[in-house]
């Protein structure tokens, strides 16, 4: 399929994040600034977890991710994304050959879509589908940012609903990938979304009266799981506490990856910061969670 003259617009731009080129660029400047660099020197940095909210209440979380990244080490980008607004099949890849941001248009690596859309299971979406999603429009403006002008291909790939097995299938797909030296993933997600304005409550007392410490402790259960890179385990979690997390499908296909490719045991992820839309004291409330972390190399 054909897709060398066709661009996906920063069709968030202007509402979720700045589209004034120098204000975004300042912003993501002083965000990651007030980051530290948390992944150990020396050890080889696989991939990061980050949020995708509007980049003024979680650009600061997500320069913790991005602040890892040594640019000069990487020639592909992977990113993961799970579907908000289409009900799609299996994984989407996209039919444009760049992305545009503010700060700059992002090339797609559209050789290596190409040979993905003859993998059962993935195919091309239309333009308008993957403009009207964010979750993976929200990290351009910080990839661009830390890569600027090397030119870099990105791979972008929006999971709808997945079955474990499915999940295991992609995770055998992309392993070949993960080990690439040159190719680094990305995995966009927010974690729990509570209150009025997602419908979702949940609050055991017998844990604790306070509304904010439950969420804080139901999503760190998540991410605990997360941390031993065990994707089964996460599914299960997902499916018993019923956590609403965005990203929960392209966290364990990635999960499945690192396990598919020999990886979970070799390599150590870790959530390094942690915040959310606001701190909750009533049902009246909403907030997102929203969490960055590392994957590196053990040796």
């Amino acid at each position: 399929m054909d897709t060398t003259e066709i661009t996906r617009e920063a069709s968030h731009a202007g509402s979720w994040y700045k589209d004034d080129p120098q204000e975004l660029e300042d912003e993501l400047t002083d965000f990651l600034n007030l980051a530290d660099k948390t992944s150990p020197e020396g050890k080889y940095l696989k991939g990061i977890i980050g949020p995708h909210a509007g980049i003024m209440y979680s650009g600061k979380c997500a320069a913790w991710a991005y602040k890892n990244i040594d640019p000069s080490i990487y020639k592909r980008v992977f990113i993961l994304g799970g579907a908000h607004i289409y009900d799609i099949p299996g994984g989407c890849l996209t039919l444009c050959s760049k992305y545009a941001t503010p700060l700059g248009d992002i090339r797609i690596d559209t050789e290596t879509t190409k040979i993905l859309s003859e993998q059962e299971g993935l195919q091309y979406y239309g333009k308008k589908y993957d403009e009207h999603e964010h979750c993976i429009e929200l990290h351009l403006p910080y990839i661009k940012k830390i890569f600027e002008d090397k030119d870099i291909g990105l791979v972008p790939i929006m999971f709808g609903a997945l079955t474990f097995e499915e999940e295991k299938k992609f995770g055998e797909i992309l392993a070949e990938y993960l080990k690439d030296p040159e190719t680094l993933f990305i995995v966009s997600t927010d974690f729990c979304h509570w209150g009025a304005n997602y419908n979702f409550y949940p609050h055991d007392k017998a844990i604790t009266e306070d509304i904010q410490e439950y969420v804080e402790h139901l999503d760190k259960q998540g991410m605990d799981i997360i941390e031993t890179n065990n994707g089964k385990e996460f599914v299960e979690y997902c499916n018993e506490t019923k956590n609403n997390i965005c990203g929960r499908h392209p966290i364990a296909v990635y999960l499945e990856a690192l396990k598919a490719a020999g990886m979970n045991e070799t390599t150590e992820t870790k959530f390094v910061n942690v915040d959310h839309t606001m701190q909750l004291k009533s049902k009246e409330d909403s907030s997102v969670t929203y969490a960055s972390a590392y994957t590196i190399l053990k040796e």
